[in-house]
């Protein structure tokens, strides 16, 4: 097992991607510091984790609150004595809906969640990783097709994802001086409870409505173990991992 003696911090491990992700990383031998606000959601995964969950540590986190995070991290350091790798994954969206309809606050929480949430994570992981012997780690973010292209009425996750693309470049460059590597994972159509209703048709760009393709889940958390494991001089920066026949190549 390529992570053993290696600690994750996995946030938005209460379910869907995070939690698989978790699952595989502790599998993988990790010790896994696993981030949510739903502390029953998190508790779940450990159990779903068996005999792997001994390696687990459960804290209740907001990415949105900077208090928050650094108790997330303080916490991963008391109990495991350093970081390896950091999953920002905590994500948000909003119903679709015309963007002129978007309430500043459905924007401001989207933003809060999967932008400064994930800066927050990076900025914390840099302080860790900086300062441990051996030096450096692995910070893998979760990008999202809407990283390239929206869907319609989605400007709040689209917008957001796009700076994520931003956020991963800029913590590559800023990090090579410490030995931390940072990649980008951009999701398509993974089944997961947040892609359930796409069986049923999702609106598409043309503003008819059609099902979409999905795939298992397990292939997102295989990639991201493979990114994982590769050493501190090697680094995936961008990968793509989407359902085959989704309507993302081409015109639709």
């Amino acid at each position: 097992m390529s992570g053993l003696n290696k600690v994750a911090i996995v946030t938005g491990a209460g379910s869907g991607i995070g939690r698989c992700v978790a699952l595989a990383l502790l599998q993988e031998g990790y010790a896994v510091a696993l981030a949510g606000r739903r502390v029953e959601r998190l508790q779940t995964t450990v159990q779903q984790a068996r005999s792997a969950g001994s390696r687990a540590l459960v804290v209740p986190t907001d990415v949105r609150d900077p208090s928050s995070v650094r108790a997330l991290f303080t916490k991963t350091q008391e109990t495991f004595g350093r970081l390896d790798l950091l999953f920002n994954n905590a994500g948000s969206g909003t119903p679709p809906m015309p963007l002129e309809d978007l309430t500043y606050e459905q924007w401001q929480a989207v933003v809060e969640t999967n932008l400064t949430g994930a800066f927050l994570c990076t900025q914390e992981a840099f302080k860790l990783m900086k300062n441990q012997q051996p030096k450096g780690g692995r910070i893998i973010n979760n990008g999202s097709i809407s990283a390239h292209t929206p869907r319609p009425y989605s400007a709040p996750y689209t917008s957001t994802k796009h700076a994520m693309t931003g956020l991963t470049k800029s913590t590559a460059l800023d990090g090579r001086q410490y030995d931390i590597a940072c990649g980008q994972i951009d999701i398509g159509n993974a089944a997961t409870e947040m892609t359930a209703s796409m069986q049923h048709g999702v609106m598409q760009a043309n503003g008819s409505v059609a099902a979409e393709p999905t795939m298992d889940v397990e292939n997102v958390a295989r990639a991201v173990v493979y990114m994982a494991s590769l050493p501190l001089d090697a680094n995936v920066q961008f990968i793509t991992v989407m359902a085959t026949k989704m309507p993302f190549i081409g015109r639709g």
